[in-house]
């Protein structure tokens, strides 16, 4: 029977009986779910998991085409301020965002022209920072803490392949917090767009970025009251207790940084290359000669504004009003390098070696003086990896021509991976020669002011010797660091034996002499059943403790639970407790945005501070609660770690994130 005759057929008997109609009605409907629900079936039988997004960084880069898979944990997830990093504490002015230094010892490696601004370093988003994706999916994140509390803090990131050989993406940061005292206030507004590009053959590499920071923080000059937390009587809220820089709105004293830049990375892979774990997502691309060019262009600017008269003496005496203090920096760097690999076709041993030459164009700029500044500098780095036991490496950084000529760094060290059961094992080494920092050389400043040309500061010379071992197996890991500096540079106040008030608070540069350092870090992670303790142990004995205004001991010891709930949530609850001995803590030169040692050198009593916490995991949802300097409400009632600027009380604290890769 032809299909026109059946199509008649079923249309007479449809005609002439209802009820056959309905039933053949209901049994077409019925194929036809039952066809879609195959077809949707089979949609869904690819499901996107995080194994398909993934990424690579710049250092990574440098060496290989290596990608990594994104970390969906919530392990640390509550440490979600910069300044309250266990394993890199701080000491700051009291509030999330404001003036930050390093609480330990940590040394800068870097050479040639530096700015010498530090104090909020850890909140900047830089170029060499920035994370660039392979997704097979769009990859978006969202992350939020705070809300109705003190502190809220935004962020989102989205990346996506536009094919499989191009991706791009984009984030942005949006931070508002009102502090606990009177002008404690900070913003900030960051965020970076960024591509990256693999030709097809494998042997092309493309990375850009662009980068964009505006870092407001609010200056109060530190509470009236010195003796805040001697009255156990007195419940006043912090936000009442007076402050000695109280402008509001058009006239509020600020800090505030500006920082953006663009950055480009080509590299080009010639000759062999050999590849690993095939052509899965974890695929590594190992070149044997390479050619890469980075340009940079970076502008950045430091500003302090004050529109008010100084009646509580903030400032170093001077009888001024207003201040519009601007440090302008401008830098565009080019560098070149090609790096050539010779192994084996089974990976087993690889030697390198790799030449390079930076050039640096600088233009500065203040209130009083302007000037072009350049550098060039050679590099250089050998290596030997013998199998997967042991990569010895040598490298060396040397400034030949420019402002910073004579600045270098010469740097070795050795991994050893001696077993799993027994662990591994780095040896370490290096000297360093390099300028001081421009703030300590030249500041044409409202309350201060000083030139290279009378101060004639030499260079920085520091040796160091470094021993660390590491067994994951037993939980243990371990550092030993020697340092040897010379002409350690430093802010001091200038001396006042008379209590003079037009010499207090004035700064000057010092250099201090030999300098012996000696740091001991130590790590220790118990468990016992679903029970852990994380242990952190930091030891540092110098000849010049008060001059690096450094405690001698820092503990960090983390208590808590992890489990499973109904194969739902993982999570942790716990508590944290840190400690230090007490210092000569500094004080902080507001306008300059520099900690100094100050005449005084008062070592604050410490305390242990408890922190409670818990973090969990459902699906793609990271979360986390914490109440933070819990025992205020048994004891102290307070603490400082700058001179004047009292840490801020017992608060509560609640983020999210969420991660959509479909």
């Amino acid at each position: 029977m032809s299909i026109l005759k059946r199509l008649l057929f079923i249309l007479v008997l449809l005609s002439v009986t209802p009820k056959l109609y309905a039933q053949v009605e209901e049994e077409f409907s019925s194929a036809l779910d039952s066809a879609r629900a195959k077809e949707d079936n089979k949609k869904d039988s690819v499901v996107f998991t995080a194994k398909y997004v993934r990424y690579t960084n710049l250092a990574t880069l440098k060496r290989l085409t290596k990608t990594y898979q994104i970390d969906t944990s919530h392990v640390n997830f509550q440490y979600y301020n910069k300044q309250n990093l266990p394993w890199n504490p701080s000491i700051n002015l009291g509030s999330y965002g404001l003036a930050t230094r390093d609480l330990l010892f940590n040394s800068n490696k870097s050479i040639g022209f530096q700015s010498g601004y530090h104090a909020l370093e850890r909140y900047l988003l830089t170029s060499d920072s920035i994370q660039y994706f392979r997704a097979r999916a769009r990859f978006s994140e969202l992350y939020a803490v705070g809300f109705f509390f003190d502190d809220q803090v935004f962020r989102a990131r989205l990346a996506q392949n536009i094919n499989p050989n191009l991706n791009i993406g984009a984030e942005y940061h949006a931070t508002n917090t009102d502090g606990y005292y009177n002008n404690q206030t900070y913003s900030d507004r960051k965020g970076s767009v960024f591509a990256w590009y693999e030709s097809p053959s494998k042997r092309y590499n493309l990375v850009s970025n662009f980068t964009f920071n505006t870092l407001d923080a609010t200056e109060n000059g530190s509470v009236l009251n010195d003796t805040l937390f001697r009255d156990t009587s007195d419940n006043t809220s912090p936000s009442r207790y007076p402050v000695r820089l109280n402008g509001t709105q058009a006239n509020r004293p600020y800090n505030k940084w500006k920082d953006m830049s663009v950055f480009l990375r080509q590299s080009y892979y010639i000759g062999r290359i050999d590849t690993v774990n095939g052509k899965g997502p974890d695929a590594e691309i190992h070149p044997t000669n390479v050619i890469a060019h980075n340009s940079i262009v970076r502008q950045q600017k430091f500003i302090f504004f004050k529109n008010q008269q100084d009646l509580y003496n903030a400032f170093p005496f001077k009888s001024l009003e207003w201040v519009d203090d601007t440090t302008k920096i401008t830098t565009i760097s080019n560098d070149f390098t090609y790096s050539f690999y010779l192994r084996g076709k089974a990976m087993k041993n690889e030697a390198k070696v790799e030449l390079g030459f930076q050039n640096d164009l600088i233009w500065y700029s203040d209130s009083l003086m302007s000037n072009f500044y350049q550098n060039s500098m050679v590099k250089g780095s050998v290596g030997y990896k013998f199998s997967d036991k042991v990569d010895v490496n040598f490298a060396a950084n040397q400034i030949v021509l420019g402002r910073n000529f004579g600045d270098f760094l010469y740097e070795a060290y050795a991994d050893v991976h001696l077993s799993e059961a027994i662990g591994k094992l780095r040896i370490g080494a290096y000297s360093q020669n390099k300028s001081p920092e421009m703030i300590f050389q030249n500041a044409n400043l409202a309350y201060h002011q000083w030139n290279e040309g009378d101060l004639n500061l030499d260079k920085i010379k520091t040796q160091n010797l470094s021993f660390a071992y590491a067994n994951n197996k037993i939980g243990f890991n371990g550092k030993v660091e020697y340092f040897l500096i010379n002409n350690y540079t430093y802010f001091h106040e200038i001396p006042n034996p008379n209590n003079e008030l037009a010499r207090a608070r004035q700064i000057e540069t010092l250099q201090a002499g030999n300098l012996n350092l000696l740091k001991l870090t130590v790590g220790q992670n118990f468990k016992v059943s679903k029970w852990h303790l994380d242990n952190m142990v930091v030891y540092q004995k110098s000849d010049a403790m008060d001059v690096l205004a450094t405690p001698e001991l820092y503990t960090f010891h983390s208590l808590y639970y992890a489990n499973i709930l109904y194969n739902v949530m993982d999570f942790r609850i716990g508590m944290d407790v840190r400690f230090n001995t007490p210092f000569k803590t500094p004080s902080y030169a507001i306008n300059a945005g520099q900690f100094y040692n100050d005449n005084l050198g008062i070592k604050f009593s410490t305390y242990p501070i408890v922190d409670f916490w818990l973090t969990a995991n459902i699906d793609r949802v990271n979360l986390f609660l914490s109440y933070n300097f819990a025992n205020q409400h048994v004891y102290p009632k307070g603490y400082y770690t700058v001179r004047r600027y009292p840490m801020n009380p017992a608060f509560l604290r609640f983020g999210v994130s969420w991660k959509f890769y479909d």
